[in-house]
């Protein structure tokens, strides 16, 4: 079982610090996804775990040893970065062959991946001449050609129809039930929540959240008053993370509306509306990637960097 860890990575470009300190795991077996806005640091991140891009401090680890140091590393990971790097006059199958030559892959692979990608009839067809969503299924088709137990994918929805997302919502879940660790960046939150069973949230290059997807739901509060600021002093004072997605209301996780009502009632503070309601992925995703969010969080049950 090989799993993927970020430990303490950081990476600075000249005075842009893109990722800060950020650890995580995506264990084997299971479908991790990376969550984060544009920016963020996810595809810095993703490039690092895949020696591309070297850290400034902290390690990448592929199954607790840096890829470079994997004998054969595109037969133990298979990547999607984007959907480009095809030459254009070569056709989709040659595209393939090239790489399998390259890793020491018989040939018979290539057809196999290529009906696994729903390619084969489009095999012969120049690269140039592809959709977008062909591109991504034909970078799809090369990740699994080496038949790895570690998938790293940055937003390989892009350009895929809904039938093409539901292909790979159930590609996806299959690599994971096989024993393989799938990490996954995307920005469509509605596939995420059909996807996925973890969930790493980074902001600015930090960790926000790292843990199962269900640890993100609960109740969160809405509350409105005229007095937001004293307010929110109030409930950080008493360690409840609050934010202000719409002026005057405030969105808060962690605390009961009655414990709510009653600091602001200690506090003569007064309230025009208080109620609770579940949290989506997409409300907790802008809760923790707002410019004043609360801390890191880091579910309890993230397995330990290496575990497998």
């Amino acid at each position: 079982m090989t799993d993927v860890a970020a430990l303490g990575l950081s990476k600075a470009f000249g005075p842009i610090r893109a990722v800060q300190d950020l650890s995580f795991t995506a264990p084997a077996g299971q479908v991790t996804g990376f969550l984060g806005p544009n920016g963020s640091g996810k595809t810095t991140t993703l490039r690092m775990m895949l020696g591309l891009v070297r850290p400034n401090a902290g390690q990448a680890l592929i199954g607790g040893r840096p890829y470079e140091q994997w004998p054969q590393p595109r037969r133990l990971v298979g990547a999607v970065l984007e959907a480009t790097g095809f030459h254009p006059g070569r056709r989709g199958r040659d595209h393939l062959r090239v790489l399998a030559s390259a890793a020491g892959i018989q040939h018979e692979r290539v057809d196999t991946v290529l009906d696994r990608v729903g390619l084969t009839n489009d095999a012969g067809r120049r690269t140039g001449s592809y959709s977008l969503g062909m591109r991504q299924r034909l970078g799809l088709a090369a990740a699994l050609l080496g038949e790895p137990e570690v998938l790293i994918l940055d937003e390989p929805a892009n350009g895929l129809d809904p039938a093409g997302m539901a292909w790979l919502r159930s590609l996806l879940r299959n690599e994971a039930a096989e024993g393989r660790a799938v990490l996954v960046s995307s920005h469509v939150l509605s596939e995420v929540t059909q996807t996925v069973d973890r969930v790493v949230i980074i902001n600015a290059g930090r960790l926000r959240f790292a843990g199962p997807l269900q640890e993100l739901g609960g109740r969160d509060v809405s509350v409105r008053t005229p007095e937001t600021a004293r307010l929110r002093e109030v409930l950080h004072r008493h360690g409840y993370a609050a934010t202000a997605p719409v002026d005057s209301t405030l969105s808060v996780q962690g605390a009961t509306a009655d414990e709510i009502g009653h600091l602001a009632a200690q506090a003569g503070i007064p309230l025009s509306h208080l109620n609770d309601t579940d949290i989506s992925l997409e409300a907790a995703f802008l809760r923790l990637t707002a410019d004043d969010g609360p801390p890191d969080l880091t579910s309890t049950s993230t397995p330990a960097a290496g575990a497998s």
